[in-house]
């Protein structure tokens, strides 16, 4: 699947964190209607992706790494879900069962030029632009 559950919660926990304040994981889960074993799952995704930082200790918590200009769809989706594509056939390294990687049908060719559109839409605004 393209966009999974956890695509969701990720962008739900950026807009938790979207006011550039410390928070807490249960803070950010009641706030956005993330349960929280997938919003620790998700924040160590996130932060390895390096948009989320963590602070430890006792007044520890989340918060952004980078500013929200510089954050879009395609960057929380892929640091989620490192299975971004629509069908298999799509992933690098893998080639259709019909056909060599160097003469696709012209189904894939067009699956892909339809994926290349969805991640260039999920680039072109930031997470900035969506949430003003």
């Amino acid at each position: 699947m393209f966009l999974t559950k956890e695509c969701d919660y990720g962008v739900r926990i950026i807009r938790a964190l979207a006011d550039d304040e410390k928070k807490r994981v249960e803070t950010i889960s009641n706030n956005e209607h993330v349960p929280d074993q997938y919003a620790y799952k998700i924040l160590k995704k996130l932060e390895r992706a390096g948009l989320v930082r963590s602070i430890r200790g006792r007044d520890g918590g989340y918060q952004l790494a980078k500013p929200l200009h510089s954050i879009n769809l395609y960057d929380i989706a892929s640091a989620v879900n490192d299975k971004l594509f629509l069908f298999e056939c799509l992933r690098k390294g893998k080639s259709c069962s019909r056909n060599p990687s160097d003469q696709p049908c012209t189904v894939h060719l067009e699956f892909e030029r339809i994926q290349d559109v969805l991640i260039n839409e999920m680039r072109r605004k930031s997470i900035n632009e969506l949430l003003n």
